[in-house]
């Protein structure tokens, strides 16, 4: 839940800067302010990859996939870069592709959660369908994010 919030606060905040002429041009459409948004989102989770929920996220790793210990460091690693490169005006496509992928590739250790009633943070895993409706609005807001129309600014063409 905590991601999910961050996303919305942030843009939300974002968006009031651009809005009242705080941000010096930066977040003036939602797709501006959604990048905020999504990079505080994704710093979150990919933060938990190594403190706090580290041992919960390698139990939700298919065992198909070998080394969950791994998986999660790299996860977690892309999960970051991906965060700063959305906020990057020439890297925010790349960005967002590598975050789009990066939610479908997980999804399967989201399922093996739901499935096995798995525990995070203490509490039961989100159910699935709750789970997916979730992911498809991250996949729709970063796709967003990474691709939504803007206005041109000095700072983009710098």
């Amino acid at each position: 839940m905590a991601p999910l919030i961050a996303l919305i606060v942030v843009t939300a905040l974002a968006r009031l800067a651009g809005a009242l002429q705080l941000a010096k041009g930066r977040f003036t459409t939602l797709p501006d302010a959604l990048s905020a948004g999504v990079a505080a989102m994704f710093l979150i989770t990919g933060g938990a990859h190594f403190i706090g929920l580290r041992e919960e996220l390698i139990k939700m790793v298919p065992a198909a996939f070998g080394n969950p210990g791994f998986w999660v460091t790299f996860t977690g690693v892309a999960e970051i870069a991906g965060a700063i490169g959305i906020l990057i005006p020439s890297l925010r496509r790349a960005a967002a592709i590598g975050l789009l992928l990066l939610l479908v590739a997980v999804f399967p250790a989201n399922v093996r959660a739901a499935n096995e009633k798995l525990t995070i943070a203490g509490q039961p895993a989100t159910p699935l369908i709750q789970r997916s409706l979730e992911q498809v609005f991250f996949l729709a807001v970063t796709g967003w994010a990474g691709f939504g129309h803007r206005k041109t600014t000095e700072q983009d063409v710098n």
